[in-house]
């Protein structure tokens, strides 16, 4: 039984793997402005569907490597991701039973808080100009999230995640 859960978190593990590499994978520059938050997705998922397992402090040390793949400054998008998981670990009942289009709505909510305070940390600490590009994650984002959802759901029921 304990090899079956430990199974299950490999699951969980590997996805995220896969949704970090998904978020450095480099685009076209037409489409890159677009490219989805894909660990915040995967992130989100996670902490609504098992909060007691993955919470902010997955999401610190996720926004941690994110960052030294990106080469930013250290502790921006740690910072961002656990501001983001910690409202949506406080809400994760209340989300789970919304629908599906508010959901995505809620979670592009999320995805552009995530993406404005990653600006505003680097407009404090380096020279960082507002564009209206910094929305573009987060439109992309809701069109996603029910894919995702609904993908790592039947995955976490497939490999009994719990």
């Amino acid at each position: 039984m304990s090899l079956h859960i430990a199974n299950g978190r490999w699951v969980v593990w590997v996805s995220f793997l896969v949704a970090m590499l998904f978020q450095i994978m480099p685009l076209p520059e037409l489409v890159a402005a677009w490219r989805p938050d894909w660990l915040m997705l995967v992130i989100i998922y996670w902490a609504m569907a098992l909060p007691h397992r993955y919470n902010i402090l997955t999401a610190w040390l996720l926004g941690v490597m994110l960052d030294i793949l990106l080469g930013a400054t250290l502790g921006i998008r740690a910072f961002s991701m656990s501001v983001v998981v910690y409202v949506v670990v406080l809400h994760f009942q209340r989300l789970r039973n919304f629908p599906m289009w508010q959901q995505s709505l809620l979670v592009a909510t999320q995805v552009a808080i995530y993406n404005l305070i990653v600006f505003w940390v680097q407009y404090v600490t380096e020279t960082a100009s507002f564009e209206l590009s910094l929305f573009y994650p987060a439109f992309s984002s809701l069109m996603m999230w029910p894919w995702i959802f609904w993908s790592l759901r039947r995955v976490r029921r497939l490999y009994k995640v719990r």
